[in-house]
């Protein structure tokens, strides 16, 4: 239930793309961007990409991971406003390359011992209505077990306070001057800061912002991008985003080293050659296993699979939460999110015991079921291939549900 930390979208040894990488290393391995200008399996990719992104986003990059994407994402925003600034929000991960590492705040060990970092960062909040005291004061009333089950967004599963949105208002005010900053970088669903999805209208506030200030709204898809959410970008789930740059990696190549930024047309106009490049981006196989991943997730219906499992797995998950200290049942599609609390009966029961959401994952391991802690809180995510099947869910759960009653129990 790992897929690579989301990267092997179609699985491990998906045919089609076991071909296409097969096909092209026979070919030609690598035809340097900056020297073929565009090579037969980049070109294709072009068009493929261009018919699944956001149709404003039409001009492409290409490079080999998530954090050198963030970093050059970082660069165009700065050349094409001419400010400097870049707003990040708490809990979320882009890399730990220099410039991600300083937009990174998921945990403290991805920068510790390491600075100075890139200047120029801000870190706003972010809002973690679970935790968020209002919430609580309220009983949790706005913000029930599972917010994110159909119909998503209802009020009646979740109400935001909206003080994030005024904190970085404020932050406005007081801390950075709003022409100063070039961009805001946000995961439409947080990653490894704990798998986060924004409340209702966050998201599309931060686009007002941004209009409203001449900012860039940089949308970092590395992890819930792909298909993994049953659409095919993160931020399609949540109306009024709309942004001005797209990162993409992981799962768009099935697990080869391929990432880019897709932006608006003119963003290079005013870009000197050589401002942008890189030895092996565009790799000619890793296009290759792009192109392959792209038409199979499209050919075999990953899309409506990842939406229908993630049902299916949410479901299980709330189920659980019966029988175990299970807080929080949270994402989209197929990238879900659980957060234990307290199996104390006494004492707050948001507060989780240190270290039980790593003791459940090393009991998983036992009953064949690989997961991954998540955030700074005692979260386990997980992040099947987007073809996972029915069956495979079950046995999931079934280990799952095993490997909370061996930590519980103890």
């Amino acid at each position: 239930m790992t897929a690579g930390i989301g990267a092997t979208s179609t699985g491990h040894c998906h045919p089609k793309v076991v071909k296409a990488v097969q096909e092209q290393a026979a070919n030609i391995v690598h035809a340097q961007q900056n020297i073929f200008k565009g090579h037969t399996k980049q070109v294709e990719l072009d068009g493929l990409l261009s018919q699944i992104m956001p149709p404003q986003l039409t001009k492409l990059f290409y490079c080999n991971s998530g954090s050198e994407a963030v970093d050059n994402a970082v660069k165009i925003a700065r050349a094409v406003t001419g400010r400097q600034g870049v707003i990040a929000f708490d809990g979320g991960f882009h890399g730990r390359t220099m410039g991600a590492m300083a937009l990174t705040s998921s945990k403290v060990i991805y920068r510790q011992h390491f600075g100075p970092l890139m200047p120029g960062v801000h870190i706003a909040p972010y809002p973690y209505c679970l935790h968020c005291k209002l919430q609580q004061e309220r009983g949790h009333s706005g913000y029930h077990l599972a917010p994110y089950m159909a119909p998503f967004d209802s009020p009646n599963n979740r109400v935001c306070c909206n003080v994030p949105l005024e904190d970085l208002e404020w932050m406005l005010i007081k801390q950075i001057h709003p022409q100063d900053v070039a961009a805001l970088i946000i995961e439409p669903i947080l990653g490894e800061g704990g798998f986060l999805t924004p409340p209702p209208g966050f998201l599309a506030g931060l686009r007002a912002l941004a209009d409203k200030h001449g900012m860039l709204l940089i949308a970092d898809e590395v992890q819930a991008g792909a298909g993994r959410t049953g659409k095919w970008w993160g931020h399609q789930h949540f109306k009024g985003m709309d942004p001005d740059m797209v990162i993409f990696a992981k799962g768009i190549a099935s697990g080869y080293p391929f990432a880019g930024i897709a932006t608006k047309e003119s963003y290079f106009d005013n870009m000197q050659p050589g401002t942008m490049g890189g030895t092996y981006g565009g790799n000619a196989v890793a296009c290759a296993a792009a192109v392959a991943t792209i038409q199979a997730i499209e050919s075999e219906g990953m899309l409506d699979n990842a939406t229908q499992r993630g049902v299916q797995l949410m479901k299980g998950l709330i189920k659980l939460a019966d029988k175990y200290p299970i807080i929080d049942v949270r994402g989209r599609g197929l990238m879900v999110g659980v957060e234990f609390g307290s199996s104390s009966s006494s004492g707050n029961r948001l507060h989780a015991e240190k270290g039980v959401a790593a003791k459940v994952t090393k009991a998983a391991f036992k009953h064949n079921l690989l997961l991954m802690s998540a955030g700074a809180r005692e979260s386990i995510r997980f992040l099947p291939p987007l073809n996972v099947t029915a069956g495979e869910i079950d046995q999931c759960l079934d280990g799952f549900e095993a490997s909370c009653r061996e930590v519980f129990a103890a």
